[in-house]
């Protein structure tokens, strides 16, 4: 007999189409962090190397692409963020400030 999972749809998520829904899910799943055991590594139809982690809903297994971005994301995860958007708005998860990373206008002042 089949598992019932074979029949999943499968969708491979970057962090641009991230949605609520799935970035909640991440979150549920890995209230931690992932770690390299949580990594999938695999070949895209480019042939190149994607590495993801996995989360499922009833019928679809998505594997969302591991980033610096995610990792922040899900750091300072908060649902209240995304309470006036809708869960598949992939407009609603916003890039992080990255740490380390310094915009023009944020520079630090020279103490010489």
């Amino acid at each position: 007999m089949k598992n019932r999972n074979d029949n999943k749809k499968r969708v491979i998520v970057d962090f641009k189409k991230l949605t609520p829904e799935i970035l909640g899910l991440l979150v549920e799943k890995y209230p931690d962090g992932y770690d390299e055991d949580h990594i999938i590594t695999f070949r895209n139809a480019k042939n190149e190397l994607v590495e993801a982690v996995q989360v499922d809903t009833e019928d679809t297994k998505y594997l969302v692409k591991v980033s610096t971005k995610l990792v922040k994301t899900m750091e300072n995860y908060d649902e209240d963020d995304y309470e006036d958007f809708d869960d598949d708005d992939p407009d609603a998860v916003q890039d992080p400030d990255i740490d380390g990373e310094i915009e023009p206008s944020e520079e630090p002042d020279d103490f010489d």
